[in-house]
């Protein structure tokens, strides 16, 4: 099995010799069919040019640029672009994690797994923040991963499946989960960062991801069947809108005539036709996402970098 790893630097230039270095000593002791890809996400810092000054000692490991910074999900897919490998491992360039855990992973992997997640043992100086994470993730989507925010080694195909929104590479495990994918977890050593300083701190970070949650969940869930979630919903505010319209005509029979329950009617009656045609436009929009796609990729024999227009 070759595995490709894709090891994305933003302004990650404190670490590149001793990440270079890492990847050089797990070869020598681990002669293995492995892919090293190195995508610079538009560093100001320099890390570019010290990854090109570098170039010629490791010449096997590819090394791509943005023009720009386009954010980790793009460098992923650029690292994905130019791989080769039957499974695609994530790697961070600050090296709080070894290649060693990385190839135990990658052999409970060929034990019949499609996707195996690290479960970190170690100081993590963001622990609040991912606990609250991890336990909205397993309660939304019942995952059998405890830490969904670690790093992870998946068969190809896994990849090629998620749809490629800026952020969602965090919900891989549950995508992967909703497919069917086999998955399970191992213990891994999270180290304290080589250089620089972490790009994932701030409270705020809680709710971007509570969001993507759930829009995540909702794309699982309700998108595969829109007229049955707003179908459902437009009957309920229908018969809501008929029974206030009945309770509105009773009262005024008995000379009790009471005008905002014909507004309330009104309004229930519009929100079922709104409901109604955005189950409508739903099921317009998910034939055309399930309509066969074309997943070939082009493929680039030699290059040392690339530059990615904005």
């Amino acid at each position: 099995m070759k595995v490709s790893v894709i090891i994305p630097a933003y302004n990650e230039k404190d670490n590149i010799k001793e990440l270079l270095r890492h990847i050089d000593r797990f070869k020598q002791k681990n002669p293995s069919d492995w892919e090293f890809i190195i995508v610079d996400d538009g560093s100001i810092d320099g890390t570019f040019e010290l990854l090109e000054k570098l170039y010629p000692e490791y010449p096997y490991v590819k090394i791509v640029k943005h023009r720009r910074n386009f954010g980790l999900t793009e460098a992923l897919l650029s690292g994905f672009e130019y791989s080769e490998g039957d499974a695609l491992v994530f790697f961070p360039a600050d090296l709080q994690f070894r290649l060693e855990d990385v190839k135990r992973m990658a052999e409970k992997l060929q034990e019949g797994y499609d996707l195996v997640a690290g479960k970190k043992k170690g100081k993590y100086e963001k622990k609040f923040v991912s606990s609250i994470y991890n336990a909205l993730s397993r309660k939304i989507f019942r995952v059998p991963i405890s830490d969904m925010n670690s790093i992870k080694i998946m068969r190809r195909e896994i990849f090629e499946l998620i749809p490629h929104r800026r952020g969602w590479h965090r919900y891989i495990v549950p995508i992967a989960n909703e497919y069917g994918y086999k998955m399970t977890e191992i213990d891994v050593t999270l180290y304290p960062r080589v250089g620089g300083k972490s790009k994932f701190k701030g409270p705020w970070r809680i709710v971007v991801g509570t969001m993507d949650l759930l829009a995540v969940k909702f794309q699982l869930s309700f998108i595969k069947s829109p007229m049955l979630f707003f179908g459902t919903w437009s009957l309920i505010t229908g018969i809501s809108g008929v029974i206030v319209f009945l309770i509105a005509i009773v009262l005024r029979i008995m000379g009790h005539g009471y005008r905002p329950l014909l507004y309330a009617t009104i309004l229930l009656l519009v929100w079922a036709l709104i409901l109604l045609s955005m189950g409508s436009l739903g099921e317009m929009i998910a034939n055309l996402r399930d309509k066969p796609k074309d997943l070939s990729k082009h493929k680039i024999e030699k290059f040392k970098y690339k530059k990615k227009g904005d």
